[in-house]
């Protein structure tokens, strides 16, 4: 369904030149490259939900931009349903519901009225758009607040429309990055109940998450990646029996000590 091969993606990024300060006591800056990711394989198929896993600064949400087709990689390859990423990068992200960490909607329109931009962004009919957003409504329990303007909704409904709008074009994957982060517990509970009843469907489903707990209770598949390289991937109990322990969290505390990338 998504595949992700030898995946790398490298910035360069400002430091302090402390060789400088040694030398002439003047501290000065100098650029160098950095793996925000380095070498990921990845393979999620449909009807599954697949979690990765890591601290702040991981480089989970640049995979998650690779894999949705905002970031371009520095080396590797995506296929999505069949589409190569190089080959016919329009296709493969038609099949895809992206929802960033920070995503921002129109303040100033109605969930409805999003949904038929977001349809016609698709090249939707009318006809189309009116009865997925019905779908919609219906699916996310979005009946009291579908009219009303974004910039009135709460926070659980403002978040309750950004997923909403990933699935105006009915993608056969979703890939969300930290969707719960910040949420009340009534709001966590609606969109990880949304993510099993996709996975019901035979959606794919990929998320980030730094909530250990969470993805424990959640993932079928599980990829912990910590300074953008992959430390364990299995399922959550795979994961457990091989690590000795009895939670995910000790579970990747064990795989970065034993790396010797603790810090």
């Amino acid at each position: 369904m998504i595949e992700a091969k030898g995946l790398s993606k490298s910035f360069i990024r400002v430091v302090k030149d402390e060789e400088s300060k040694r030398r002439s006591r003047r501290l000065t800056t100098k650029k160098e490259e950095f793996l925000a990711v380095n070498d990921i394989n990845l393979k999620a198929q449909k009807g599954e939900i697949y979690g990765i896993l890591g601290p702040n600064g991981a480089g989970k949400t640049t995979l998650l931009r690779m894999l949705g087709g905002i970031l371009t990689p520095t080396s590797g390859s995506i296929r999505v349903a069949g589409y190569d990423y190089a080959e016919d990068r329009n296709s493969a992200k038609k099949k895809i519901g992206y929802l960033s960490g920070n995503t921002k909607l129109y303040g100033r329109v109605s969930p409805r009225e999003l949904f038929n931009i977001f349809g016609k962004l698709y090249e939707m009919s009318e006809e189309e758009i009116e009865e997925m957003t019905e779908k919609i409504v219906n699916l996310m329990d979005m009946k009291s607040f579908i009219d009303n303007r974004i910039e009135h909704l709460s926070t659980g409904q403002t978040q309750r429309t950004s997923i909403a709008r990933c699935l105006i074009h009915s993608p056969e994957i979703y890939i969300f990055d930290e969707p719960t982060l910040g949420l009340d517990v009534l709001s966590s509970h609606a969109i990880i109940e949304f993510m099993k009843g996709e996975r019901e469907r035979g959606k794919a489903v990929l998320y980030s998450t730094h909530y250990m707990e969470e993805a424990e209770s959640l993932c079928d598949k599980i990829l912990m990646i910590h300074q953008g390289e992959v430390i364990a991937e299995g399922t959550p109990m795979s994961l457990k029996e091989e690590a000795g322990v009895s939670n995910l969290r000790d579970v990747f505390i064990k795989m970065v000590k034993e790396r010797g990338k603790w810090a």
